[in-house]
């Protein structure tokens, strides 16, 4: 049986370019989304096909609505790099079987993907992802195994992916009040697809905006992914430090993640920018409804869901969990440690623009600098300490590396005792200042270690335990 090259992580399939995401591999894992789509819902419906900034995405994308129109699909195929989400909206508003994006999110310059989004634009499901995942052998391994049609196919039709999502996004947020607000906003999408989206919301009124790093740049110079983390965001912090702004979003590549940057340049992380974005909307906007988040997410949120009398719940990592409990619950909010949140009334999915209206709002609202707004939610909260080390990995030493924790029993960790501990999504224990994860990146081979304490003394030794724990100390 042919070696199966496409394996659905996290959030899609994600591979080194030219390695194995390649376009035969490519091809084939279209038609395993091709048959399951057509299985599931027909061929009366249409798919819509994006992509990102990353090298020969466009093209990875010709190919994959080629596939599909092979299939029978009335396929839509994005004119220009947009956010995922941006596609995700596409789905709901032409109301598609699903769609196809080409992107590998955060990952670093040598990596591409595919997300697969089913009909309500969410991620897909760990059912839809195995029911796809598993054609792709028998595909490659019949002569006649995809069915591509012209790349001139009248079944394939273009559409510009942008005006109909920030359409939709200023019907969530009042993007008036931002513009009117006065506020100097920094930008840094990363060179991914969300460059210029948030200016253009906010731009032509009091507000300034001002934006690096906008330019299409495949090889994301400067930075080791375009993830939106403390590590990658060095010169978008030191222009923050200037003092001229007053607040700074940084999106990931696809622009479904987002980054907080304060008045000061100092980096608000993913933790705590979800507690933000929890205490405005119960808080400041006075909704409610239940909270969703991943287990690496802060348990500042379940403190504030609790202080304002909602549930909350919590899932294993992936908006894959997240995306289907929010629609399940009605929930308000869903978000993970990657800094990426989802919201009620727009998609069970990531949007890293939309979440970074929300903050500009909550800033324009309260007339609060964001440093005021985190001390605000800390008299509810008390402060909370957040760190994450990445390990990369040998390639095929994951098997190891997990029998290791597996067989991992500690008692204490820093000195703490080891108060309880779970295994819904890694390795966790919990101490009485908070909790150690650790967890092998559903994506590339890559061990994350993580800490959320009450006590800022104890995150380098939790972490330093961990890394004991793990067996990668030094």
């Amino acid at each position: 049986m042919t070696e199966n090259p496409v394996h659905f992580g996290t959030d899609g399939w994600r591979a080194i370019i030219a390695d194995t995401f390649t376009f035969e591999n490519v091809r084939a894992c279209a038609q395993a989304v091709a048959a399951h789509f057509s299985e599931t819902y027909g061929l009366e419906k249409p798919v819509v096909v994006g992509y990102d900034t990353r090298f020969l995405s466009d093209q990875f994308a010709r190919e994959v609505a080629r596939v599909l129109a092979g299939n029978g699909f009335q396929v839509q195929l994005a004119t220009r790099p947009a956010p995922t989400p941006a596609l995700s909206w596409r789905i709901i508003e032409v109301g598609a079987a699903g769609g196809v994006v080409v992107t590998s999110s955060h990952n670093p310059y040598h990596w591409n993907g595919i997300k697969v989004k089913p009909h309500y634009g969410g991620s897909a499901s760990p059912e839809i992802v195995a029911n796809i995942e598993r054609r792709v052998p028998d595909i490659l391994a019949a002569a006649d195994g995809v069915r591509q049609a012209p790349a001139n196919s009248p079944a394939i039709t273009s559409f510009d992916p942008v005006p109909g999502y920030l359409g939709t996004l200023r019907r969530q947020v009042d993007v008036e009040r931002i513009k009117a607000a006065g506020l100097r906003i920094a930008l840094d999408p990363m060179y991914g697809a969300g460059a210029g989206l948030l200016t253009e919301l906010i731009s032509g009124g009091a507000t300034t905006v001002t934006e690096i790093h906008a330019e299409r740049n495949p090889a994301f110079p400067g930075i080791r992914a375009p993830e939106p983390i403390e590590s990658n965001l060095g010169e978008f912090m030191a222009l923050m430090a200037s003092g001229d702004f007053d607040a700074g979003i940084a999106n990931d590549g696809d622009a479904d993640r987002v980054g907080f940057v304060d008045e000061h340049g100092g980096y608000i992380d993913q933790l705590r920018t979800f507690a933000l974005l929890v205490n405005y909307m119960l808080g400041n906007r006075g909704l409610r409804g239940p909270i969703v988040k991943s287990v690496t997410t802060s348990n500042m949120a379940t403190l504030l869901a609790r202080h304002y009398g909602v549930p909350s719940f919590e899932t294993p990592v992936g908006f894959k969990h997240i995306g289907p409990l929010m629609m399940q619950e009605d929930a308000l909010i869903g978000g993970e440690e990657s800094g990426g949140y989802g919201f009620r009334g727009h998609l069970p999915e990531r949007d890293g623009i939309l979440a970074g209206l929300f903050l500009l709002d909550y800033v324009a609202a309260t007339a609060k600098k964001p440093s005021q707004l985190l001390e605000e939610m800390f008299a509810i909260t008390g402060p909370h300490f957040y760190e994450r080390l990445d390990f990369d990995l040998e390639p095929g030493t994951n098997a190891a590396v997990k029998a290791r924790l597996d067989a991992a029993a500690p008692t204490e960790i820093a000195g703490r005792s080891i108060v309880s501990s779970d295994r819904t999504d890694g390795w966790r224990f919990f101490i009485p200042e908070g909790w150690l994860l650790l967890r092998l990146s559903g994506t590339e081979p890559l061990l994350r270690i993580y800490t959320e304490v009450t006590d800022e003394s104890l995150v380098k030794p939790v972490l330093e335990a961990g890394k004991v724990i793990a067996g990668v100390a030094r």
